[in-house]
C-alpha cells in the first residue's frame, strides 16, 4: 500500500463499498481506509448506503470516525447509527458537541433519544436538554451552550487565567461574552484585545475593554439569525433569552450549515421538488421519486387551467392559425420574467433588504422594470413578427409582450412577500406556481389583444 496514492486508495475503497459486502470486500475496506484522507472518507460514507457506510465506519480510528460523523447531515447520521453497535454509538454520542447532538436527536425516535441521553454525564445531558428545548426552526437549537463568560470587574490578567484554564471547554474563545448579575449580557471582548491588555496593562478591567455586542434571541428564526450573522461579518454571536441572559453562542460553522440547508431547500422548491437532505447517490430511488412526485402532481393539476384557457379561445385560433405559433414564446417569456422577479425579491427578503411593509415599493419598482423589459422585447417582437406575418400580427405580439412582462414582473415580485406575510416559504411561490399563473394569464392577455386588434369574433 505504500506505493498507492491517497487518490488511488480512495478509488479502490469506493469500488469496495459499491460491491457486495462479503468477507473479501470487508477485508479490502479495512486495508484501504487508513490510507484515505479524512475529507474523502466523509464523502464516501455519505454517498453509500448506511449499511455499507457502517462497515467503513467500524474500521476508522476514534478521531477519524468522530470527524467523519460530524460532517454528515443529521438524518444520515441517524440512519448510520442504526447499523452500528451500541458501544460505537455511545462513543460517538459522547464525542459530539451539544448542538450537534441535539440535531441528531431530532432525527431519532423519542425512545432512542431517551436511552442515549441516559448514557451521558450530568453536565452533557443538561446542555443537550437545554438545546433540545427550543423549536427546530429557532436559532437556540443550533447554538452551543458551552460559553466562557467573563465579568466586567475582572482584570485582564485574571480573565486570561480563566480562559487558559477552560480553553478546551467552549466551542470558541475568539469572542468572549461579558456578563453582569444574573448572566445578563453587557457586551463582548475579543481574545486579541484581552491578550494585548494582559501584556501591556494586566490590571486593566475587562469592563474597560468591552464593546457592544450583536446578539440574537434564542427563539429567533434560524435563517433570519444566520443572515444577520453574515451581514455583520461576525466570528461569533451571543444568544440570549427574553431577559437578555446569555444562554449560548452561535459560531460560523453553525451559520454556514444553516445557510447551506436553507439555500438547498429554496433551490429544490424553486425548481418544483423537495430537498433530499442527503447525498444523491445514497438516496433510494423511492426517496427521489417522493421528493418530486407531489410537485409534479400539483403542477399537472394547475396546468389544466392553461388548457382550459386555450379551449375557451379555440375559435380565435381557428380564425388566425398563425397565433398558435407565438404561444410558446409568450408563455416562456412570462414565466421567465416572473421567476426572475420572484428570485430577486426572495433573496432580498432573506437578507433583510426587503420587508413585508415594503410591498407597495416592490410592486411599483417591478411594474416599472416589467414595463421597460416589455418595451424592449415588445419592440423586437413587433419588428420581427410584423416583417414576417404582417404588421397587424406584429402589433398583437408587441403589445402582448409588453403586457405579459408588466404582469409577470409585478406578480413575481408580489408573491414572495405575500408568502412571507402568511408564514409560507417564499421559495414555494417561485418557479412552479408563478410559471403556471403567468401561462394562463398571459394567454388571456394574448387572445384579448388579438381579438381587439384583429377584429376577431
Amino acid at each position: 500500500m505504500t506505493e498507492m496514492t491517497a487518490e488511488a486508495a480512495a478509488d479502490a475503497l469506493d469500488r469496495a463499498l459499491s460491491g457486495r459486502m462479503d468477507s473479501e470486500s470487508v477485508d479490502a475496506i479495512a486495508h484501504l481506509a487508513p490510507h484515505v484522507e479524512r475529507q474523502e472518507l466523509t464523502r464516501l460514507v455519505h454517498t453509500t448506503m448506511p449499511l455499507q457506510s457502517a462497515v467503513l465506519f467500524r474500521v476508522l480510528d476514534k478521531d477519524d470516525a468522530l470527524a467523519v460523523f460530524e460532517g454528515l447531515p443529521p438524518n444520515y447520521q441517524a440512519e448510520l447509527l442504526q447499523n452500528l453497535r451500541e458501544p460505537e454509538v455511545a462513543q460517538i454520542i459522547d464525542g459530539l458537541d451539544p448542538d450537534d447532538r441535539a440535531d441528531l436527536f431530532g432525527e431519532l425516535p423519542a425512545r432512542v433519544v431517551s436511552d442515549l441521553m441516559s448514557g451521558l454525564d450530568a453536565n452533557e445531558r443538561e446542555m443537550t436538554a437545554a438545546v433540545l428545548g427550543y423549536p427546530r426552526d429557532a436559532i437556540g437549537r443550533y447554538m452551543s451552550p458551552e460559553v466562557l463568560n467573563l465579568h466586567a470587574d475582572w482584570t485582564a490578567a485574571d480573565a486570561m487565567e480563566v480562559v487558559r484554564a477552560r480553553i478546551d471547554g467552549p466551542e470558541t474563545v475568539y469572542l468572549l461574552p461579558v456578563v453582569g448579575a444574573g448572566r445578563v449580557l453587557t457586551g463582548v471582548v475579543s481574545l486579541r484585545n484581552l491578550l494585548e491588555a494582559e501584556t501591556t496593562a494586566p490590571d486593566t478591567a475587562v469592563g474597560d475593554l468591552v464593546r457592544d455586542a450583536f446578539s440574537v434571541h434564542a427563539l429567533t428564526d434560524r435563517e433570519r439569525a444566520a443572515r444577520e450573522f453574515l451581514s455583520h461579518r461576525l466570528i461569533a454571536m451571543p444568544v440570549v433569552d427574553e431577559e437578555e441572559r446569555i444562554v449560548g453562542i452561535l459560531t460560523m460553522d453553525d451559520v454556514l450549515d444553516i445557510i447551506d440547508e436553507e439555500d438547498a431547500e429554496d433551490v429544490a422548491r424553486g425548481s418544483g421538488s423537495e430537498p433530499l437532505n442527503r447525498s444523491y447517490l445514497s438516496s433510494s430511488i423511492l426517496r427521489i421519486v417522493r421528493s418530486r412526485i407531489v410537485w409534479l402532481l400539483v403542477l399537472a393539476v394547475s396546468a389544466i387551467l392553461t388548457v382550459q384557457v386555450l379551449e375557451v379561445y379555440e375559435d380565435r385560433l381557428d380564425q388566425v392559425v398563425v397565433l398558435a405559433l407565438f404561444i410558446p414564446l409568450l408563455t416562456g417569456t412570462g414565466g421567465n420574467t416572473g421567476n426572475q422577479a420572484a428570485t430577486t425579491v426572495t433573496r432580498a427578503l432573506a437578507v433583510g433588504e426587503v420587508r413585508i411593509r415594503d410591498l407597495g415599493r416592490v410592486i411599483w419598482r417591478e411594474l416599472r422594470v416589467g414595463a421597460l423589459l416589455g418595451s424592449v422585447l415588445g419592440a423586437l417582437g413587433f419588428a420581427v413578427a410584423g416583417l414576417v406575418y404582417g404588421w397587424a400580427i406584429g402589433i398583437v405580439i408587441g403589445l402582448t409582450l409588453l403586457s405579459v412582462c408588466i404582469m409577470a414582473a409585478t406578480v413575481g415580485g408580489l408573491m414572495p412577500i405575500i408568502a412571507k406575510r402568511i408564514g409560507a416559504d417564499p421559495a414555494v411561490f417561485s418557479n412552479p406556481f408563478i410559471s403556471t399563473f403567468c401561462d394562463a394569464t398571459g394567454l388571456i392577455l394574448y387572445f384579448t389583444i388579438a381579438t381587439a386588434v384583429l377584429g376577431l369574433q
